[in-house]
């Protein structure tokens, strides 16, 4: 349930309502509005009888919650999050470009692409120094390397950094090189990971599923919410059906969807989600169209050299093309695409 404070609620109510709701079990989440404080309830809140809230002094009204999420829900938080990375903002109605290579391979080649995305109009560099793959003899990373080489990257071009973590005891080590944390589409419903991120202050970029509902999506952020990261970002990264043209099947609904549902930012991986850089273009347009936050894009200086997933990433010289093509659908859809 969500306990929505009266505008002026006094601190010493506000604590009152606190302590009632850890009286009787429950953990208190708070949300403080620039008028009005509201407090979600987290727990089975069957259990409990909303009139033990509704008639505390300062309490204007409860209502209650019937979804299995509740702190990603819009009726927890109307009002859009912005996720702020440094300068950067994710969400509230820009359009965030986040660029680079699948995998850091070497710094030759991460420098070369960070220069590269940054001129082109990327805000975010991403790069994988740990790589989740199918097979494993594919290439794995460079591990604590790459996320030296990334670091470097980032203190020659100011670009802030998101890069995948993948397990419980490498989120230290990451979070201390990175300015976002990405959660892979395997790891979406690892809750112990989920749980260890949530932990943690940076920014989370949370990927859907391979064959992850909006709820189970939806639930994952709630782990990471729950634990004390309000910063969490949802991607969209296509499914698996019984398509073959496409690597997955990009559901350009998830957005208007979560944008209902959720308060949380929305991005698009049309890299991951067609696995054919000849659809990545026109899917990164579709993501500005239906009104996503961003997009977070492939690109290698020499895809044909790529020791990762070289046939869905895009030349700069492609990634500079998509950008004005972005300026105008941004501007049709009202949303705003900054400049370096």
């Amino acid at each position: 349930m969500i306990i929505v404070m009266k505008t002026g609620a006094s601190l010493k109510e506000v604590s009152a309502v606190l302590k009632q709701i850890e009286t009787h079990g429950f953990k208190p989440h708070v949300s403080k509005g620039e008028e009005t404080t509201v407090i979600g309830v987290i727990g089975d809140e069957r259990k409990i009888d909303q009139a033990n809230f509704a008639t505390l002094p300062g309490v204007d009204r409860v209502i209650p919650v019937l979804k299995p999420y509740k702190l990603a829900s819009r009726d927890f938080r109307k009002k859009d999050t912005v996720v702020a990375v440094g300068e950067v903002s994710v969400g509230g109605g820009t359009f965030t470009v986040m660029a680079g290579p699948c995998a850091v391979e070497s710094a030759e080649q991460t420098l070369e692409c960070a220069r590269k995305v940054k001129k082109a109009g990327a805000l975010v560099l991403r790069g994988g120094a740990f790589k989740p793959r199918t097979s494993p003899y594919a290439f794995q990373g460079l591990g604590r390397e790459g996320l030296e080489i990334l670091a470097e990257a980032r203190k020659e071009t100011g670009l802030p950094v998101i890069t995948e973590v993948m397990t419980v005891e490498d989120v230290p080590l990451v979070a201390e090189f990175a300015d976002i944390l990405q959660i892979g589409a395997r790891n979406s419903q690892n809750f112990n990971l989920l749980d260890a991120v949530g932990r943690q202050e940076k920014p989370v970029l949370l990927k859907r599923g391979l064959s992850g509902t909006i709820e189970e999506l939806l639930l994952s952020a709630e782990y990471i919410l729950s634990r004390g990261n309000p910063n969490v970002i949802l991607c969209e990264r296509g499914i698996r059906t019984f398509e073959k043209a496409t690597r997955n099947t990009l559901d350009i609904a998830a957005v208007p969807v979560l944008k209902k549902l959720s308060h949380l930012p929305v991005v698009i991986d049309p890299s991951h989600a067609t696995g054919v850089r000849d659809y990545v273009a026109p899917l990164a347009r579709a993501a500005a169209a239906v009104g996503a936050d961003g997009v977070l894009i492939e690109v290698h200086p020499h895809p044909e050299k790529a020791l990762c997933d070289g046939p869905q990433s895009l030349t700069p010289d492609m990634l500079e093309a998509l950008m004005h093509e972005l300026r105008a659908v941004t501007k049709a859809v009202g949303l705003h695409l900054p400049k370096c």
